[in-house]
């Protein structure tokens, strides 16, 4: 009767473990082009960035500023063809020198809402 009740307790535990695991995931930002802390020449034209989920466009927002920290005008955000992964933010102007932030915050097809920021420098 004890190794029935172990048995069942055992199976339990790892049935929790398993099941919560997807409540437990968020979309993370994997990579992204131009990449983190990188100086590139010449100025991209669009922003890249790969999460490790799908990603809800209609809730998610990008936001670029340049220097003296004006905001930077971008195109409508889009998703990568065959990838909802990858987003792709078009600039409508092009980039002078100069250090960028990215602020980034994004809702994953799970409902999920994740954010952060990171900058690049364009030479």
């Amino acid at each position: 009767m004890f190794t029935k009740i172990r048995l069942l307790g055992t199976i339990a535990v790892l049935s929790l473990g398993l099941f919560s695991q997807p409540l437990l995931a968020h979309a993370h930002l994997k990579t992204v082009v131009p990449a983190t802390g990188s100086t590139v020449s010449p100025a991209p034209k669009v922003l890249t960035l790969n999460f490790s989920e799908g990603i809800e466009l209609n809730f998610s927002k990008v936001k670029v500023s340049g220097p003296d920290n004006q905001l930077v005008k971008t195109g409508k955000l889009v998703l990568a063809p065959d990838n909802n992964q990858q987003i792709q933010v078009p600039f409508e102007t092009e980039l002078t020198a100069g250090k960028y932030h990215v602020d980034w915050q994004i809702v994953s097809v799970d409902g999920h809402k994740t954010k952060g920021q990171y900058s690049f420098t364009v030479n």
